[in-house]
């Protein structure tokens, strides 16, 4: 009797013991605080027109890392880029954009690009004549695929930098002669970044 009593008060005892120290662990093993955040890929590169699943990845005070599944809200600073709750990205136009991840009062940024995949390059006009005892300027625009304008980011390279100069980065680009470019044959090859292909300005000094 004595004894089964006794085994009986040592498993209660062994119990309650067992229940104190998952309550202890529950409340000691606490819950990983979030330290910040880094959106993957850290530099997204977006073809125009095409869409791109971004990530959000948190860094946490016990040094582990994972994915951010929900609660992340997603920012483009910039038309360039639209990005919906999800994250997906979107190229609209051709250059960059700031993307911005928040979840737990914590942020993360990346710069995402919309670049083109180009089948073909074209100027307009494909030719310049004027006379070579006058300055002369004029304007060019690039088309790439058809009907995309990519000017502002095109390369016009004069064959004779002293006689020619282009300035960039507009569209149209404007093109200049300098004062008494002597007569001959010039050509201004335009190009585009990642790409092999060319167009080419036939300039004729008379």
């Amino acid at each position: 009797m004595f004894t089964g009593r006794r085994l009986g008060l040592t498993l209660v005892f062994t119990g309650l013991v067992a229940l104190a120290f998952g309550v202890s662990c529950r409340g000691f093993f606490t819950k990983p605080v979030l330290q910040s955040i880094a959106i993957q890929p850290p530099s997204p590169q977006i073809v125009l027109d095409k869409t791109l699943n971004l990530q959000a990845w948190g860094t946490y005070d016990d040094g582990t890392r994972s994915q951010i599944t929900s609660g992340v809200s997603w920012v483009s600073d910039s038309t360039n880029v639209s990005i919906d709750a999800n994250g997906v990205a979107t190229g609209q136009e051709l250059g960059t954009a700031g993307i911005t991840a928040a979840a737990q009062g914590l942020s993360g940024t990346a710069t995402a690009t919309v670049f083109l995949v180009i089948t073909s390059l074209t100027v307009n006009p494909t030719t310049w004549s004027f006379l070579g005892t006058s300055g002369a300027q004029t304007t060019f625009t690039a088309t790439a695929n058809g009907n995309v304008d990519v000017t502002s980011g095109a390369t016009f390279t004069p064959s004779n930098t002293t006689f020619f100069s282009c300035v960039g980065g507009t569209s149209p680009v404007t093109c200049t002669a300098q004062t008494g470019t002597t007569p001959g044959p010039y050509t201004i090859t335009v190009s585009y970044p990642g790409s092999t292909l060319t167009a080419t300005v036939n300039v004729t000094v008379n």
